[in-house]
C-alpha cells in the first residue's frame, strides 16, 4: 500500500495511490489525518483502508493535487558512507572512515515535500544524496537483528542534500545536514509487505537529467537490521522515525572537479518499487 500525504485544494490530508488515482482516507471513512496516528492505529487500520478501497470511487488523480512530506518524523536518523564505493570516494578526500556505524541528525525542521524546491541558504556547495528511507513502525529498544524488521513499517525516498561548506563546521555534520527544505522525502510510505526485500533495491539519481549516482542497497555495507539493531541499543527509535540508509557512490563534491548544485538545476532521485522524487534548485 502506497500511502500519501497530499493538498486537493482544500487543505492536507491522508490518501492511498493506486496507478495514477489518490483516494483521500476521509473518503473511506477513515479519521486520520497524520501520518503517525496512522501508524500507531496498527495493522487493522491497513487492512479497513484495504477493503474500503476495493468499494471506493474513483478519487483523484495524482497530477490534480499536490504531494506534500508524507509525514514529519519524531526523528530522523542518516547514516553516512554506508556503501563500499562512497567510503572510498570520502578516503580520496582525506575523510577517515570509521570501522563502526556512523550517524548523525538531520533537524526534523529540515523535512520537505518530494517536488518542492531546495533553497540553497547561505551554502555555496550544495549537494545530493539518494538514499533509501525507512519509517519506524512500533518502538525499538535493545532490539536484536533477527527481529529488526518487525519494527519498520514502511519505505519511502529521502534526498539527503548537503551543505558541504558547512558539513564539517562540526563534527556531528548536524549543521551542513539540516538546512531548511534539504530533507525532501516521499512521494509516499510503501508498506514494508510491498518491498519483499529491501537490500535489493536500484537507487539512482539524476541531475538535469544525468546520471549521477547508479547503484543497489545490496551493496550496503551495514544492512538495515544491523543499522536498527545498533541504533535501538543507545536508544529508543519511535514509531514515525526515519532511518535514511546511506547513499552511494556518485555525489557531487566527489567528482573530478567537484560539480555542486546550481539554481534551476533539477535533482530526480529514484528508488525501485516506490517511485521518484524531483526537486529543483530555486
Amino acid at each position: 500500500m502506497k500511502l500519501a500525504r497530499f493538498d486537493a485544494a482544500n487543505g492536507a490530508q491522508l490518501g492511498v495511490v493506486e496507478g495514477e488515482r489518490i483516494v483521500a482516507l476521509r473518503d473511506l471513512g477513515i479519521a486520520a489525518n497524520d501520518m503517525i496516528e496512522l501508524i500507531e492505529a496498527g495493522p487493522g487500520q491497513l487492512q479497513q483502508i484495504a477493503e474500503r478501497l476495493a468499494q471506493a470511487g474513483e478519487g483523484a488523480s495524482l497530477s490534480s493535487v499536490r504531494l506534500l512530506a508524507p509525514l514529519r518524523p519524531r526523528k530522523f536518523l542518516a547514516i553516512g558512507m554506508n556503501y563500499q564505493r562512497h567510503a572510498d570516494e570520502a578516503r580520496q578526500l582525506g575523510i577517515t572512515v570509521p570501522d563502526n556505524q556512523l550517524w548523525f541528525n538531520k533537524q526534523t525542521s529540515c523535512v520537505s515535500g518530494p517536488f518542492d524546491p531546495i533553497e540553497p541558504g547561505v551554502t555555496e556547495k550544495l549537494d545530493y544524496e539518494v538514499e533509501l528511507g525507512l519509517v519506524i513502525g512500533k518502538p525499538a529498544k535493545s532490539v536484536s537483528r533477527d527481529k529488526a524488521f518487525d519494527h519498520v513499517f514502511g519505505y519511502l525516498i529521502v534526498n539527503d542534500v548537503s551543505a558541504r561548506d558547512w558539513q564539517f563546521h562540526s563534527s556531528t555534520m548536524t549543521m551542513g545536514k539540516s538546512f531548511d527544505t534539504h530533507g525532501p522525502i516521499g512521494p509516499w510510505v510503501v508498506t514494508a509487505d510491498e518491498i519483499p526485500d529491501p537490500e535489493a533495491l536500484g537507487v539512482r539519481c539524476f541531475v538535469n537529467g544525468e546520471k549521477r549516482q547508479d547503484s543497489n542497497t545490496r551493496d550496503f555495507i551495514h544492512g538495515i537490521a544491523a543499522q536498527i539493531e545498533y541504533l535501538s541499543t543507545a536508544f529508543t527509535l519511535e514509531t514515525g522515525d526515519i532511518i535514511s540508509t546511506g547513499t552511494p557512490e556518485g555525489v557531487g563534491v566527489a567528482m573530478q572537479p567537484p560539480k555542486f548544485l546550481q539554481s534551476g538545476d533539477v535533482v530526480r532521485c529514484e528508488i525501485d518499487l516506490i517511485g521518484a522524487i524531483e526537486n529543483k534548485v530555486a
